[in-house]
């Protein structure tokens, strides 16, 4: 199997959300949810495209601030001015694309994209089975956590945990 990234449409909506019901489907979220990270920050939201044309995967990223993740499934009405993460809202493929580094690749151009918008930090809210491979990733549990951002992580369920890594330095999957 062969697959690459591009830009996410409007028109892709209902496919990342097949995916999401695959990969996170303990995590739900409205179409609103993808409709909005993609109205307020098209240049983070990707998907993985198949040989077939067909999508296996989806990345969707945008500015945030560190240590206040979005809560599940909510909506940001706006980016936040004082921005310094790029956080990882979401990045999902099916189980049949391990081993094509696509996941890799969405780190790579994660980083990039913070860079380009002056963005020190990646940030992202691991689920307890991914949590492996972002700490792989050089990913590590953020030193700045409080009581609303535990608060927030209890939100999604148990064993969630909030992971930050640099933007300026290469990210490795291995």
């Amino acid at each position: 199997m062969a697959a690459g990234w591009r830009a996410m449409g409007n028109g892709d909506i209902a496919a990342v959300l097949d995916v999401a019901e695959v990969v996170h489907s303990d995590y739900p979220e409205r179409p609103e949810v993808f409709a909005e990270r993609l109205q307020l920050f098209p240049a983070g939201c990707r998907v993985a495209v198949a040989g077939d044309g067909t999508i296996c995967g989806y990345a969707v990223l945008h500015p945030g601030v560190l240590g206040k993740p979005p809560a599940l499934d909510s909506l940001l009405g706006a980016l936040p001015a004082d921005a310094d993460c790029l956080y990882l809202h979401d990045v999902a493929l099916l189980p049949q694309t391990r081993g094509l580094g696509l996941g890799e690749a969405a780190l790579r151009d994660a980083a990039e994209l913070a860079r380009c918008c002056g963005l020190e930090w990646l940030a992202l809210t691991s689920t307890p089975p991914a949590r492996g491979y972002w700490e792989r990733a050089g990913f590590a549990p953020f030193a700045g956590a409080d009581a609303a951002l535990a608060a927030k992580l209890a939100s999604y369920g148990d064993g969630m945990a909030y992971l930050v890594a640099p933007s300026f330095r290469p990210m490795s999957s291995g």
